[in-house]
């Protein structure tokens, strides 16, 4: 089989959880013996080899090169022409694709045109919806996301996604039929190495002394990670444990505001604002940290509180969304409140009162990363989705040329399996 996956990110250009998921995802169907190109479609400036051959993995990155956008929506279709024209040029050379895998509405565009000309079908991830990141639609752009999401799903003939919570929204924002719906959660990697002794106190005391509590979160600053209400927990928290540092490593739009709070409340000494860190130092300081938190106000899985757990950091997390899924309270991790924080300085206070709870806490939450969110579990549970649609595709071929009818393309248009499919309002 030939999969051919349109993703909006990849390594090294990383925003979020997306880039490091497909990835992971296109490397472990590799290793299962499928062939998988994956074409990321790059920005203008961002440098990067475009083609890199790794065995049954080919990853192509399709440069945007036409002139300079008025609007962020314009950059996204000029990127997924880009990206179709990789695709075109890949098929002229005799590339043949047995399915399209399409990462999010970014990536619509390009999928929807790769489906219909190559007659394949369409499988598409959503990831997260522009409702559940903004709590609503609130302008025009937001409009506009929302429908393309809608649209990318009433295209495809499976949708993916990360989470029961994420199906239920899919099915209340969308209307997306539950029989289209298949829910495959996020992996993680294996466990990297371990860093030594010296290299995480290293990490540690760049940012807090021997004799301080070291509290570590990591993601972009926005609103919807929910790091304004970890600031706001931390005057109760400082209350109980004087010596306590967070560190914020991370970087987004809502970081001068979060300066600004933490200034407000008085905390500003003991916030440390670690902008962009690297995988390494990342994993160093989950591995240095006392508590790591995901506070995170919405979260269809969160990827990040399975990084936090693999490498052995206590985990305190929102009870969000995805995370509630990933995180078993009191034996994995420690859940709070979704948006309150005083519940979630309640969780930090209990977490940093007991070292028994956060060794225990670290042990479970390994053995559960091991046994459930294994990335070769994760890619033959979406190979099987690939291979009931391929089936399902082959017998719709099959009924419309016995029954002399005009043969329907494959996945099309908006795809067999979504006929019952309305968008709100009509």
């Amino acid at each position: 089989m030939h999969i051919l996956m349109l993703t909006p990110e990849y390594p090294p250009h990383v925003v979020g959880g997306l880039g490091r998921h497909v990835a992971e995802l296109s490397h472990a169907l590799a290793e299962l013996g499928s062939r998988v190109t994956v074409l990321h479609g790059l920005r203008r400036h961002e440098a990067a080899d475009e083609v890199e051959e790794r065995g049954a993995l080919t990853v192509l990155r399709a440069r945007d090169h036409a002139p300079g956008p008025p609007g962020f929506a314009q950059e996204v279709v000029q990127r997924n022409v880009a990206m179709l024209q990789a695709v075109l040029q890949r098929v002229a050379a005799g590339e043949r694709f047995d399915v399209v895998h399409a990462h999010d509405w970014l990536t619509a565009h390009a999928a929807r045109a790769v489906k219909h000309a190559l007659q394949i079908p369409l499988i598409a991830t959503i990831h997260a919806t522009e409702m559940g990141r903004n709590g609503g639609l609130f302008n025009e752009v937001q409009r506009h996301i929302s429908d393309t999401e809608w649209w990318l799903a009433f295209e495809a003939w499976r949708v993916i996604c990360c989470s029961r919570a994420m199906r239920e929204e899919l099915v209340r924002v969308f209307q997306v039929p539950l029989d289209k719906l298949h829910v495959i959660p996020n992996g993680v990697a294996p466990e990297p190495r371990t860093a030594s002794p010296g290299e995480i106190l290293e990490a540690r005391r760049r940012y807090a002394a021997d004799s301080e509590r070291l509290i570590f979160f990591v993601g972009r600053l926005v609103y919807e990670k929910g790091v304004d209400l970890l600031i706001r927990a931390l005057p109760r928290v400082l209350a109980a444990h004087p010596q306590t540092v967070l560190v914020v490593a991370g970087k987004g739009p809502e970081r001068e505001g979060l300066e600004a709070l933490a200034r407000d409340l008085g905390v500003w000494g003991r916030v440390r604002f670690a902008g962009h860190i690297g995988d390494g130092e990342r994993n160093r300081l989950y591995q240095a940290a006392d508590v790591a938190v995901v506070p995170s106000r919405y979260e269809p899985f969160g990827i990040v509180a399975l990084e936090a757990m693999a490498l052995g950091a206590p985990l305190v997390a929102a009870g969000a969304g995805g995370l509630a899924e990933v995180v078993e309270h009191g034996r994995t991790g420690l859940l709070f409140r979704p948006g309150d924080p005083w519940s979630l300085a309640e969780q930090l206070i209990a977490a940093l009162d007991f070292p028994a709870l956060r060794a225990a806490l670290r042990r479970h939450a390994r053995e559960a990363v091991r046994e459930r969110f294994d990335w070769k579990r994760v890619a033959e549970r979406t190979l099987d989705v690939y291979r009931s649609v391929l089936y399902a595709a082959r017998a719709a071929r099959q009924d419309a040329r016995a029954g002399g009818a005009r043969l329907v393309p494959v996945g099309g248009p908006g795809a067999q399996a979504s006929s019952a499919q309305q968008r709100p309002g009509g």
